[in-house]
């Protein structure tokens, strides 16, 4: 999927790379403690966090849709990528239409940014009504820790270079055949869209950033997580459901295609 256009509903899906992501084993979390961690990771033998950072371009007859548009040059060399992933797929900036923001992470949403104006310039953002409620009320950064507050400062850059063209959406269909399904606990409106058909694809953000570690053990999870119970419930929730619906997924930190099957106490996401 990287490198090809596949066909969803309405809608051709395109995914962008825009880079890796490396961090050390300690970023880790879990719902059962250290010694439930500890097993998680001796099990796993990965001897740090490496995860792809991507975005999405949906094309149809009303033109270019985004969903999350990578890390922009903020987050130095190793990401920053999509905007040439993009110009190899023919697509320029002014061509996009819309950007459907999964959640005001620096990896989701600091691609909407070029230096000091929008990269975008005819773009609306949709973005979730709760993410842009608690990212864009100061009064919220005192009650938020240090290595959580950087959404204040993406909500107040989005407002400034899109004053006019922000959308707050809350859960159902946001544009024709794209559903929201809220997942929060990444952050408070965390969320996915379904891009619906014969065959649904759902990107979810960051439901999962590990899929061979979170989905055999959903209680694993990332320091990030603003809200790591509600974090861990939704990840569990949607596993079930996309195993259920029988859709595929794919997401921020996700690798091509997935489909979800269950696994003994878990799930596994298999190469679609």
């Amino acid at each position: 999927m990287n490198e090809t256009w596949r066909r969803f509903g309405a809608y051709d899906v395109l995914a962008l790379h825009d880079g890796i992501f490396e961090a050390p084993l300690d970023v880790l979390i879990h719902a059962g403690g250290q010694a439930a961690l500890d097993e998680a990771v001796a099990g796993w033998s990965k001897p740090k966090v490496s995860i792809p950072v991507n975005c999405f371009a949906l094309k149809n007859a009303d033109g270019i849709t985004l969903i999350d548009a990578g890390t922009g040059p903020s987050w130095g060399e190793a990401m920053g990528h999509a905007p040439t992933a993009m110009a190899s797929a023919g697509i320029a900036p002014e061509q996009v239409g819309r950007v459907l923001i999964t959640h005001l992470h620096g990896d989701h949403a600091l691609g909407l940014f070029h230096g000091e104006r929008a990269r975008f310039p005819n773009a609306e953002i949709i973005v979730p009504k709760a993410d842009l409620a608690f990212f864009g009320d100061e009064a919220n950064r005192a009650q938020t820790p240090q290595n959580r507050q950087g959404g204040f400062a993406v909500a107040a850059a989005v407002t400034k270079h899109y004053a006019g063209r922000i959308h707050p959406v809350a859960a159902g269909t946001v544009r024709p055949g794209i559903a929201l399904i809220p997942l929060p606990g990444h952050t408070v409106g965390h969320s996915g869209y379904l891009i619906e058909g014969e065959e649904s694809l759902l990107l979810w953000g960051d439901a999962l950033h590990l899929p061979d570690l979170q989905a055999s053990d959903p209680d694993v999870g990332l320091v990030y997580d603003f809200d790591a119970t509600a974090a861990v419930a939704s990840r569990r929730a949607i596993l079930e459901r996309a195993a259920r619906e029988g859709w595929l997924v794919s997401g921020g930190h996700i690798e091509g295609l997935r489909r979800v099957n269950e696994s003994g106490p878990g799930y596994e996401l298999l190469p679609a």
